[in-house]
This record gives structure tokens, C-alpha cells and sequence, in this order.
């Protein structure tokens, strides 16, 4: 823990400091002092120059909050859906969660329009992924049985659903808008603002806190679902209630990231032979190498191609096939 927590501030200081524009570390910490009120009246010498204070604080800032809100976020949800459905390789990818909001992001950029001004994107992603999520929960109960496999096969169903929507309004509208839907279909940070930052920090407050709140159930689910009734868990109910709370956190963290895949495939994995199979330090442990994972596969978009940048989907994407594959490996040997 102390050393995520140590990797989080490393981290954040050179994502502050190196983007298109490079800045010395000693002006960044001048600046984030002096916007902390730890200095006096901010004069030139003290952090270079007041534009580029203003870069540090009002564009750099907001994007590494994000990137921290975001990757904690996507890393409990990844223990959260792993732990409900049994299932080492569910994220919300598997349950169509990210594909439907990225089918009502693309539809607002490809035919819509902007709207509602510049929060039609978020609304926009955010309604198409609790769609998905109330079709998936639609589809489970009109079937016998509500196992977890269930949950799976109809969450793939309404995955393939939503991207073949997502692919049919890429060709069917604006041809011009095409860079625009495949740079947010594959994840980026550029949309940070501080006035959007609450909304991720929303969404991936409100996991955690379930999460932790839920810790000891979450841990009788270890033991089989038959173990947990008998000790007291709804497991249908919690299991439905937890895949809510995960779809409103994953409509939240796209609506203001889109879809960054492999994050919460991955987290889950690597954090439990750190912190042990049970979820209250195991939670926490997630939320710290989700955030560490995502300032680092944003710091690597955006200094490995200059001045353009690289979707941070590609990073993590790329991280992901790696880690499945060394796991395949492992397992076999």
C-alpha cells in the first residue's frame, strides 16, 4: 500500500510535468503549492511564468485527478464483478457495460449532435450504458435461474449487440466525426476539466464505497454460493445489486474517459497475490494500482508519439494481451 501510494505521487508529478510542452518538476510543485495557498502572490521566477502555471493547474491537474479517479474506479469494479460472478476473467467489458455507453457516445458525435452543450457526450454515454446494464438484468430474469452464468452469456449477447450498433452509426453517419469516435472508443483523457473531475470522482467513490461497505459479504462469496446463503448473504440479490452499482460507476468513468479496456481484467490479478484473497485490502489495493496503471498508460500516450497522442486504450490493450498471455503460460506450467 505504501508503495502504490508512493507510486501514485511519483507518478502524478511527471504526468503533470511532461505533454506536449515539458515543464521542470520544480515548477510544478511551485505551482501546486501556490494554487494550495502555500506560498505568496504567484510573481514571474516563481513557477517560470504565470501561462505556464495556468497549464499546470487548470489542464494538467484536472487530467491526472482523472486518470486517478478512473483507474481506481475500473480496478474495483474489476474485483467487484471477478468476486459476484466467479469469474477471473470478468470487466465491464464482458457485460456490455462500456459497449453500451460507447454505442451512446458515438451516436451523439456521428448523428445527434451536441445538444445539450458539452455535457450531451457524458449523458449521452452514461444513458447507453445503463441501458445495456437494464437490458443484461432484462435478459436474466426471463430465463430459469439467475447463476452467474447466466449473468455472463446475457451480458456477451448484449455486448456483441452494442458494438454492432456502435460499427452501424461510425458508417452510417458523419464520415468527418470518424477520428473523433475512434479516439473515444478507445479511451482518452483529453475531455479532463474541473468541472467534469467530480463526475469521475463520483463514479469511482461510489464503488469503492460499496465495496468496502460490502467487504465481509463479498468475502463469503470465496467460499461458494451455497457457504454464503448459509451465512446470511442474499447472493441473487447482492449479486444483481452489485452489477447496478458496478454499471452506474462504469457509465460514469466512460461517459467523461470512454472505454479503456483490460483495466479491470488485469488489477484484480495482480493485486491478490499482494494483499490476500479477501476484499477489504484487497479493494483498496485495487483502487491503488488501477490509479498507478492508468497515470502510467497516460503518461506513455502521450510522450511515446509527439507531439500526437495515442488513445490510451492502445497502452492498456497492449498490457492486457501480455498479461493474459503470461497468464496462460503460468497456469499451464
Amino acid at each position: 500500500m505504501a508503495a502504490g501510494a508512493a507510486a501514485i505521487a511519483a507518478l502524478a508529478l511527471l504526468s503533470i510535468a511532461y505533454g506536449s510542452t515539458v515543464i521542470a518538476l520544480s515548477d510544478v510543485i511551485a505551482a501546486l503549492g501556490h494554487a494550495a495557498g502555500l506560498d505568496g502572490d504567484l510573481v514571474p521566477g516563481s513557477v517560470g511564468n504565470i501561462p505556464v502555471a495556468k497549464i499546470i493547474v487548470d489542464l494538467r491537474l484536472p487530467r491526472t485527478i482523472m486518470a486517478i479517479c478512473v483507474g481506481a474506479g475500473l480496478g474495483v469494479i474489476g474485483a467487484l464483478l471477478q468476486t459476484v460472478t466467479r469469474n477471473d476473467l470478468a470487466d465491464p467489458f464482458l457485460f456490455g457495460l462500456s459497449s453500451g455507453a460507447a454505442a451512446g457516445a458515438v451516436s451523439v458525435i456521428t448523428i445527434f449532435g451536441d445538444q445539450f452543450g458539452i455535457w450531451t457526450l457524458p449523458v449521452a454515454a452514461f444513458t447507453g450504458g445503463i441501458l445495456a446494464a437494464g437490458i443484461v438484468l432484462l435478459l436474466v430474469s426471463r430465463v430459469r435461474g439467475q447463476g452467474p452464468e447466466r449473468l455472463i452469456l446475457a451480458g456477451l449477447a448484449v455486448s456483441f449487440m452494442f458494438i454492432a450498433l456502435t460499427n452501424y452509426l461510425v458508417f452510417a453517419g458523419d464520415q468527418r466525426a470518424a477520428h473523433s469516435v475512434l479516439f473515444w472508443t478507445m479511451g482518452g483523457l483529453g475531455l479532463a476539466r474541473w468541472d467534469n473531475v467530480g463526475l469521475a470522482a463520483l463514479g469511482a467513490g461510489t464503488i469503492l464505497a460499496y465495496a468496502l461497505w460490502n467487504h465481509r459479504k463479498l468475502d463469503a462469496f470465496l467460499a461458494g454460493e451455497n457457504a454464503a446463503e448459509s451465512l446470511g448473504v442474499p447472493v441473487v440479490r447482492m449479486r444483481r445489486t452489485a452489477f447496478l452499482v458496478a454499471a452506474f460507476s462504469t457509465a460514469i468513468l466512460v461517459s467523461v474517459a470512454g472505454v479503456i479496456g483490460f483495466v479491470g481484467l488485469m488489477i484484480p490479478h495482480l493485486s491478490r497475490p499482494l494483499a490476500g484473497p479477501l476484499h477489504l485490502r484487497l479493494i483498496a489495493s485495487c483502487a491503488l494500482f488501477g490509479a498507478v496503471l492508468l497515470l502510467a498508460s497516460d503518461l506513455l500516450a502521450r510522450t511515446l508519439l509527439p507531439p500526437q497522442e495515442l488513445p490510451i486504450g492502445i497502452i492498456t490493450s497492449s498490457v492486457g494481451a501480455f498479461f493474459v498471455v503470461t497468464m496462460l503460460i503460468r497456469n499451464r506450467s
